[in-house]
């Protein structure tokens, strides 16, 4: 069992085995009161005033205490970003790295934002970790780029994958967790496919290209046939979420 479990580790490809090793380390970590969730947390002023600079980073490695819905949001984690970083970026990990990057930025951004609009301050003041939304993002960009692969969720009923988030979504609410959470990383991962998929194909540019010091920092995998831009790549089955 062990040996298996190692394998199935090794053959993580390295963004996805990274940020799941990052995130299992700090939630454990704070678990275990070796490190505090209040030196992780996202705050503007102990940023921007205190020069605590990690925070814009730690905020998304802490999943809160270790429970059901942790180990929920480890298999999100763990599935759908090898689905993104073996499949749909195959032989492409700076722009994986970069899909990340631009998800994380949008999140900070937003959370800032809506910091400052009346009526709905309050909620976003509540967000302190955007763990979850970063993971809630890697769903919806999966969804997109494979929205007919027919899934049923926990055995209840079955649907298509682009209507996963919505799902999840509604699945939410009926457990009385905030929307909001997943509503931005819906947002983060709309833009990004937007800016990605919908905008190149119907002006011919491409706003989210890698910059050349991203790709620098990563030895791209040779891919032995090219990946058509219209072609998408259907998973395997899978426990909680299975397909048909």
């Amino acid at each position: 069992m062990a040996q298996a479990v190692e394998e199935w580790y090794k053959q993580m490809p390295i963004i996805t085995r990274t940020y799941l090793t990052a995130a299992i380390v700090t939630t454990i970590g704070c678990s275990l009161d070796i490190i505090s969730p209040y030196d992780l947390y996202l705050n503007p002023v102990l940023v921007v005033k205190h020069y605590q600079f990690w925070r814009i980073v730690t905020n998304f490695l802490y999943f809160r205490k270790m429970d059901l819905d942790f180990l929920f949001h480890m298999f999100f984690l763990a599935r759908y970003c090898k689905l993104l970083e073996e499949n749909s970026f195959r032989g492409r990990t700076a722009d994986f790295f970069y899909m990340i990057l631009f998800g994380a930025s949008v999140l900070t951004g937003t959370v800032l934002i809506g910091g400052m609009i009346p009526y709905i301050s309050e909620s976003f003041a509540r967000i302190i970790f955007l763990s979850n939304s970063l993971t809630f993002m890697m769903v919806y960009v999966w969804s997109k780029q494979n929205p007919y692969i027919h899934m049923s969720f926990l055995g209840l009923f079955t649907f298509t994958a682009g209507y996963l988030p919505w799902v999840l979504l509604g699945f939410s609410v009926l457990v009385g967790a905030s929307p909001w959470v997943d509503l931005l990383g819906m947002i983060a991962g709309h833009a990004y496919y937007f800016l990605e998929d919908v905008y190149p194909r119907m002006t011919g540019r491409r706003p989210l290209r890698t910059p050349a010091f991203i790709k620098s920092l990563f030895a791209e995998e040779p891919v032995v046939a090219a990946r058509p831009a219209e072609l998408r790549f259907a998973p395997p089955p899978v426990d909680n979420v299975q397909q048909n």
